[in-house]
């Protein structure tokens, strides 16, 4: 049978939903998204370690320093919102595991090198899924609620370089940002 112009053709063996899902681990058979059961895996000692910083104008950095923000003592409440985002994580995320958090640590610099506050967060657990993710939350809202309490002083921050720093623990081994 001849093909005229513009006719569809099948698909190409291969590129079904069944091929794709297989080499993705959060996908199921028919191309969904799913949640990874972990049930199965030993539980291990999880570690990760995540920074960001945000820039500010020297007037904000000052406001912070000597605490005379109208909405209060700033990195205080920004340790909390990071500290209190990484237990709630999964309800952010669509597709992380809820976590047994064994300790979570926010720790606030004010720098003056480059005008703002560097946040580095780290969680721990022993579990059977990595704690990166409640890192990674933690140092983001502590920077989100730095930005909240100080754009009554200025509106043009900067959050920037959330990343991750490392991780330890579980079947992937260690990891270090270089």
């Amino acid at each position: 049978m001849k093909r005229t112009k513009g006719a569809s053709r099948a698909p190409k063996t291969g590129t079904g939903a069944k091929e794709k899902a297989r080499a993705l681990s959060h996908v199921n058979h028919a191309g969904e998204a799913r949640m990874v059961d972990v049930g199965a895996k030993i539980p291990t000692e999880r570690f990760a370690r995540a920074e960001g910083r945000i820039r500010m104008s020297a007037e904000a950095l000052r406001a912070i320093r000597s605490n005379s923000v109208k909405k209060g003592d700033v990195l205080g409440v920004a340790r909390i919102a990071g500290i209190q985002a990484a237990k709630r994580t999964a309800e952010l995320i669509p597709l992380c595991h809820p976590v047994a958090l064994t300790d979570v640590q926010v720790v606030l610099s004010l720098d003056t090198t480059f005008t703002g506050v560097l946040v580095e967060a780290s969680a721990r657990s022993v579990g059977r899924t990595g704690v990166e993710m409640e890192a990674l939350t933690a140092a983001t809202v502590a920077l989100l609620t730095i930005y909240d309490m100080t754009k009554s002083v200025d509106k043009g921050m900067v959050i920037e370089r959330v990343r991750l720093l490392e991780k330890t623990g579980g079947k992937s081994g260690d990891w270090r940002a270089s």
